[in-house]
């Protein structure tokens, strides 16, 4: 059972529940230490004062707000615990708003709020209902670490999650980043259409949605360990010489998603090979051959021949 981070309560017009916040997701990556290559010692970060020149332990470490270089005011977890904020003891509801209306950026980490006893199990189960059925999230404030911050309430499953969210402010206005103008045409945007509906997935299940670099990082380290040849990555299907027009790219990315479900595909893309480059020295030579074979055709035969792609093997 994770162990809680955070005690208060949500505060709800004149409903109070009384509320445990636990961690709502975990972190699986492996995890490395420093050592020195040499002789493979532990290299480690020791915290000295700079006045006393000595190593301090974490009893002795506080915090505190440099006023100037010469004065700092000194601040304790006590302090902080007492600031003259109601967010600093509850999770104040300011609102209901549609989940959708809510821009991911704004959305951060999620903790799983624990009623606390019996006596909040209630207001608790109140509240839970209440925001599943009116489709709406909850926009909240609290204050942790120092600072205040706005919150996001949901339900999930069974569980009340809050969503620490950033102020409008700590988002970052795009526009400087807007790509330049470009002709997109409708059947371009009905072919990517269809390749999102193709690989549109019920579930974030499968192994499209496993930690492979994690894998691959322990099969490494395993076969270091019993002294074994290392593993080596697949290479990249990128075959050279071939070149895709955006509408063929769309085609055929369809396609191949019909293929992995077993579907017909239908049509094909075209995928034409980039003409080789002509060294300068034997160009004269190279266009004195095709005029003298191409006399030898019929006009019929020349538009034919000019008309026809040559396709990839």
């Amino acid at each position: 059972m994770p162990r809680s981070i955070w005690s208060g309560a949500i505060s709800f017009g004149l409903v109070t529940v009384p509320v445990h916040v636990v961690s709502a997701t975990e972190d699986h990556s492996v995890r490395f230490h420093q050592y020195h290559l040499d002789d493979m010692g532990r290299v480690r970060v020791r915290k000295f004062c700079e006045l006393e020149d000595r190593e301090v332990g974490s009893d002795e470490i506080g915090k505190g707000y440099e006023l100037t270089k010469t004065q700092v005011v000194p601040l304790t977890d006590e302090d902080l615990r007492n600031l003259p904020l109601p967010t600093a003891k509850a999770l104040e509801i300011h609102g209901f708003v549609p989940l959708e209306s809510v821009d991911a950026l704004h959305i951060g980490e999620g903790y799983y709020l624990q009623p606390d006893g019996p006596v909040a199990a209630k207001p608790y189960e109140l509240l839970r209902r209440a925001l599943a059925r009116s489709a709406r999230v909850a926009v909240t404030k609290f204050a942790w670490s120092g600072r205040e911050r706005l919150g996001l309430l949901r339900v999930r499953e069974n569980v009340i999650v809050l969503h620490a969210m950033r102020w409008p402010d700590e988002v970052r206005d795009p526009s400087e980043l807007y790509p330049p103008a470009a002709d997109v045409s409708e059947a371009e945007v009905d072919e990517a259409v269809k390749l999102i509906e193709r690989m549109t997935a019920d579930r974030l299940e499968g192994p499209d949605f496993t930690d492979h670099y994690t894998e691959a990082l322990e099969q490494i380290i395993e076969a270091k360990r019993e002294d074994r040849d290392l593993p080596t990555a697949p290479e990249a299907e990128q075959p050279a010489g071939r070149v895709l027009d955006l509408m063929a790219a769309l085609q055929e990315s369809v396609d191949k998603a019909k293929a992995s479900r077993g579907e017909d595909t239908g049509s094909h893309a075209e995928v034409h090979e980039m003409p080789a480059k002509k060294k300068p020295a034997k160009a004269p030579a190279k266009k004195a051959t095709a005029k003298k074979t191409t006399t030898k055709k019929t006009a019929a035969a020349k538009k034919t021949t000019a008309r026809k792609p040559r396709r990839s093997a």
